[in-house]
C-alpha cells in the first residue's frame, strides 16, 4: 500500500506508528468532558460553529469540549444531545439532556440532566484538523458502531492526531491510539468489562502526563488491567540541571512506585499532518520501577541508563 503524502511528507500516524513513537503520557488532559450532538461538518476549530456567545460561554467552562455525531452520514433533526461527563477518579459520571436551539447549550454545563448508565466511545473523525483522523478515525467508528452502537460517537478534535485513530473512553477518560479496525470492538468490550487494553493505552484524561506514563509501565510491569486499578497516591517532581525533570510517582492497588525522566526530543519531522516544520516530542523514560505483582513476589526493574 502506497503511503499518502502531504506537503512532502507521509500522513503523520502513519510515520508515528513506523518510528514507534510512545503512546504513553499523550492523552487529552480534562477532569470533565461536555460533549455536544453536532451534525457538521466541522471547521478547523470545530466550536467555531456555533454562535459567538454561546462558544465564548462553553469555553469559560472547566472541563473540555467536544462536538459529537453518530457514525455515517444520516443527520439527525433536533433536539439534539449533549452529555456531561465527571472523569475524575471515584467521581466517574455521565449526565446527559436535550437542546433544540443552540443558546441552550449554555445552560447544560450546570443543568441537573438524566443520569446516563453505561459507557461512551469517542472517536476523532476531524478531517479538517488532521487528515489522518479522518481516514483512520471513520473507519474505527463504523467498527465500532456495527458491534455495538449505542456507546459510539465520531468527535472533533481531542489531541494525539499522529495516534490516530484517537479514541477516549467515557466516563474514565481512557486515551487510546492505534486502534484498527478489525481489534477495536474487543477494546470497548473489555472496556464494558471494567478493563482495559494496556498496549493500546494512551493515559487517564485526569490525569497529569507523567503519571499517565508510570500508569502505563506499572501495568505492564503488575499485569493490572482493571479499569481502577493503580491509584495515585503521590507525585514528586525534581527539576534536573539539564533541563530534563524526574518524577517519582507512588500508585497503590498494586503498589508500584515509578520513577520515570521527562525530556523533549527533536521528531526530524512534522507531528501533524497540518504540521509544515519538524516538531519535538516529550518522552517519558523509565529509570526504575518497583512493583508488587498480583501473583508474585515484589521485584524491582532498573531500565538500562
Amino acid at each position: 500500500m502506497k503511503e499518502a503524502v502531504t506537503d512532502g511528507w507521509p500522513r503523520c500516524s502513519l510515520t508515528a506508528g513506523t518510528a514507534g513513537d510512545p503512546l504513553e503520557g499523550t492523552a487529552p488532559q480534562a477532569d470533565r468532558w461536555l460533549l455536544v450532538e453536532h451534525p457538521g461538518p466541522w471547521p478547523s476549530q470545530a466550536l467555531t460553529t456555533l454562535p459567538a456567545d454561546v462558544t465564548d460561554a462553553l469555553s469559560d467552562w472547566e472541563g473540555r469540549v467536544v462536538l459529537v455525531r453518530r457514525p455515517g452520514r444520516a443527520r439527525r433533526v433536533a433536539p439534539r444531545r449533549w452529555f456531561r461527563v465527571d472523569a475524575r477518579p471515584g467521581h466517574e459520571s455521565v449526565r446527559t439532556g436535550t437542546y433544540g436551539l443552540e443558546s441552550e447549550l449554555v445552560s447544560a454545563v450546570d443543568t441537573p440532566g438524566k443520569r446516563y448508565d453505561g459507557p461512551l466511545a469517542l472517536v476523532c473523525s476531524h478531517g479538517r484538523h488532521d487528515t489522518c483522523c479522518a481516514v483512520r478515525g471513520r473507519a474505527v467508528a463504523a467498527a465500532l458502531a456495527a458491534a455495538d452502537p449505542e456507546p459510539v460517537w465520531e468527535c472533533s478534535h481531542v489531541g494525539g492526531c499522529r495516534f490516530a485513530p484517537a479514541v477516549v473512553l467515557l466516563p474514565h477518560g481512557y486515551a487510546l491510539g492505534g486502534l484498527d479496525p478489525a481489534g477495536a470492538p474487543a477494546a470497548l468490550a473489555a472496556y464494558r468489562a471494567g478493563r482495559l487494553e494496556p498496549a493500546a493505552v494512551r493515559g487517564r484524561s485526569a490525569m497529569p502526563p507523567a503519571v499517565q506514563a508510570a500508569q502505563h509501565h506499572a501495568r505492564l510491569a503488575t499485569g493490572a488491567t482493571g479499569v481502577d486499578d493503580l491509584r495515585l497516591v503521590h507525585v514528586v517532581r525534581d527539576d534536573l540541571p539539564d533541563g530534563s525533570t524526574d518524577w517519582h510517582v507512588e500508585l497503590a492497588d498494586p503498589d508500584c512506585s515509578v520513577l520515570l525522566r521527562e525530556r523533549y526530543v527533536a521528531a526530524g519531522r512534522p507531528l501533524t499532518c497540518a504540521a509544515t516544520t519538524p516538531g519535538r516530542m516529550r518522552i517519558f523514560e523509565l529509570q526504575k520501577l518497583r512493583a508488587n505483582r498480583r501473583s508474585h513476589p515484589a521485584e524491582t526493574h532498573d531500565s538500562p541508563c
